[in-house]
């Protein structure tokens, strides 16, 4: 097991308890993802206990929820009242779903803790429809106030993985590097920045 995953196991049922205490920055974040998602197929990846699949899920069609982590996905299926939530454990960097499969693919705050972000966004593209969106909120950690810089120090000590030290300008920026069309962002605050990202595929060269 990798160190990453093992850390996500072990606090797995500590996690809600730690999101709460940004519910108001989620609040708004599900305001932002519902319209996109409205009657639309959607995959979320490193989606955690489910959070945001739970709080979006009336509007979207279909949600698979995915994460790396087993204990994750274990507390994600707790309380769900959804038949249109379909949870399964998944690596992001290797999917098993057919190209142009969802018409939106999710991936929070995990961006900047994996190594390589930019092969999990090729993978987003295989598998996301040529008309499809991708919403990429992510913790900007390098805009961090000092308070937040203290907590991102113990959360580091903790053995929390954090591989792209990012302000929300720079993240925005590596996602259009890797050919994303950012055509919605937000700051949202919390114990730590949230930028949201809404953007849109690629174009594929040539037409291919």
């Amino acid at each position: 097991m990798k160190k990453s995953e093992n850390f996500w196991n072990r606090n797995a049922k500590r996690y809600d308890r730690f999101m709460r205490k940004d519910r108001a920055a989620y609040e708004k974040l599900y305001e932002l993802i519902r319209p996109v998602v409205k009657a639309r197929t959607v995959l979320e990846l490193a989606a955690g206990t489910g959070l945001i699949a739970k709080n979006i899920v009336r509007a979207a069609s279909h949600i698979e929820v995915t994460d790396a982590s087993e204990e994750m996905i274990t507390e994600a299926k707790r309380n769900n009242r959804s038949a249109k939530l379909h949870f399964s454990v998944r690596d992001m960097f290797c999917l098993p779903y057919a190209d142009k499969s969802f018409d939106v693919v999710i991936v929070s705050n995990a961006l900047h803790i994996i190594p390589q972000p930019e092969k999990a966004l090729a993978e987003i593209r295989r598998v996301l429809k040529d008309d499809g969106v991708l919403i990429a909120p992510t913790f900007t950690h390098a805009g961090n106030s000092f308070s937040g810089k203290v907590r991102a120090f113990f959360m580091k000590l903790a053995g929390f993985p954090l591989h792209s030290r990012w302000t929300s300008e720079e993240y925005l920026c590596f996602l259009r590097q890797n050919g994303w069309t950012v055509r919605k962002s937000a700051v949202l605050k919390g114990s730590f920045r949230l930028t949201y990202a809404e953007c849109v595929k690629p174009a594929v060269k040539g037409g291919g």
